[in-house]
């Protein structure tokens, strides 16, 4: 069917859901694994989810199970989450010259979450170009540690796997099965992966902003603090978030895990610092791990939630609710306790109407992780906070797991992949379904009611 016959709220939910059932009947085949077997459904639509969700928990491990062919699907599905299926639709289009219906264009514009039409192509060739450049600027790195220790071609293939995997914040990697935590002393894969990871994250807009800012500034000669000051206000707000998340992550990780020797306590400063940053880069939808996330302690698991929860910002391959998102949420609370008409953020007024969807959504994404992690707990024999970490990972497509993920019977696996599917089309399908509701009159004005609240 074409494009036009479905809205954006419609298209984007039925285009995840046909690619994750078409990878998932893919990874079945024999030819799919090591061992030559087929490959139950169940774990084939698990690995298909969390790839094309850029989640990375696996009931299968990715480097020994899978083989080529099944690893090359995986990232094939990653790269595409990570871009977007009605991106990755558009730019065949663009490949085989069709042309664009102005349907066809809201839809891509949607899928984006942008607030114009214009310019859209453009904008999609820039990110498709802007990701493959960084990946392979990635991969290019990884290799000069990968080729060394693996050999020639399983070390390029690790490379460009991680690159993929890092930048679409999916957290999947073909080493084994402890992720990075052969690396946990190396500044340099681990900087690396942290690269890559805020970038995809941090939103194609933010960087796109930055870029053209600082390009704009060296050539009128303008300060550090001109520059800056001519940013956007969604790339300030964006940028301080995730500035603020990071340190804040990386400090309670340190202080609480300092001792810890289940998590960094017997590491070096220099390794119990880097590993710290790791760790709160790690929990904004990455999933790679430098230590088993089984040995964290209560405080840290709670801050987890928190910063898992928050996620990436918007129009990039992060999951969450979004940075901006959960600001507005929290702003929305704030200003009506103040009594203020107006919430002012860098000088700048907010909509009413982007504070209440803000706030939507972010109560919608908390009641769904309640109410998927009670399902979780039922069905599994496992403690609420193991089940509440398991579904707040999953649908922030995070990736994480406290030894959680491996012993899911068929009931708590299929739970944790609709909570990847969802986690990964709710926000954007709810932020267009409350757009387009927006814009429609009411027919029909009934009397105020009185009620009492509080």
């Amino acid at each position: 069917m074409k494009m036009k016959y479905f809205s954006s709220a419609q298209l984007i939910p039925i285009s995840f859901l046909a690619a994750i059932i078409i990878g998932a009947l893919l990874l079945m085949l024999p030819f799919a694994s090591v061992d030559g077997q087929w490959t139950s459904f169940v774990d084939a639509l698990f690995t298909s989810a969390t790839s094309i969700c850029v989640t990375g928990l696996t009931v299968l491990d990715t480097g020994n199970h899978w083989s080529l062919f099944g690893q090359i699907i995986i990232v094939i599905l990653i790269q595409m989450g990570g871009l977007g299926i009605i991106a990755v639709i558009s730019l065949i289009m663009i490949i085989t010259q069709k042309k664009f219906t102005l349907g066809e264009r809201i839809m891509l514009k949607d899928s984006l979450n942008l607030d114009s039409t214009s310019g859209v192509i453009r904008f999609l060739l820039k990110i498709i170009r802007t990701t493959f450049i960084i990946e392979a600027a990635g991969a290019l790195l990884y290799s000069l540690k990968f080729i060394p220790r693996y050999g020639f071609f399983r070390g390029l293939w690790i490379s460009v796997f991680n690159a993929v995997s890092a930048f679409c914040n999916a957290g999947m990697d073909v080493m084994g099965e402890n992720s990075l935590e052969a690396y946990n002393d190396s500044a340099f894969v681990l900087g690396i992966t942290m690269i890559l990871i805020i970038i995809g994250g941090g939103g194609f807009v933010v960087w796109f902003d930055v870029l053209e800012k600082i390009r704009t500034g060296l050539k009128k000669r303008f300060s550090a603090g001109q520059i800056i000051a001519r940013f956007s206000v969604h790339t300030k707000l964006a940028l301080c978030m995730t500035l603020f998340l990071i340190l804040f992550g990386a400090g309670e990780v340190f202080i609480a895990e300092y001792d810890n020797p289940d998590t960094i306590g017997s590491m070096s400063l220099g390794a119990k610092i880097l590993n710290s940053f790791f760790e709160s880069v790690t929990y904004r939808t990455a999933g790679f791990c430098t230590f088993s996330q089984k040995g964290l302690t209560d405080i840290s698991c709670f801050f987890a939630y928190i910063i898992m929860f928050i996620g990436g910002s918007p129009i990039g391959t992060a999951g969450g609710v979004k940075t901006t998102t959960f600001y507005l949420a929290v702003k929305n609370i704030t200003s009506y306790i103040k009594g203020e008409d107006n919430a002012i953020v860098f000088n700048r007024s907010v909509s009413a109407e982007l504070m209440r969807k803000a706030t939507v959504i972010v109560s919608v994404s908390m009641v769904t992780v309640i109410f998927l992690t009670l399902l979780l707990v039922m069905t599994n024999p496992i403690s609420a906070k193991d089940g509440l970490f398991e579904i707040v990972s999953a649908s922030a497509t995070v990736g994480l797991t406290r030894d959680v993920t491996g012993i899911l019977n068929t009931p708590g696996k299929l739970i944790v992949t609709t909570a990847m599917y969802l986690g990964r089309i709710a926000p954007i399908s709810m932020a267009i379904f409350l757009a387009g509701i927006h814009h429609r009159k009411k027919m029909i004005n009934n009397p105020e009611g009185r009620y009492f609240v509080g």
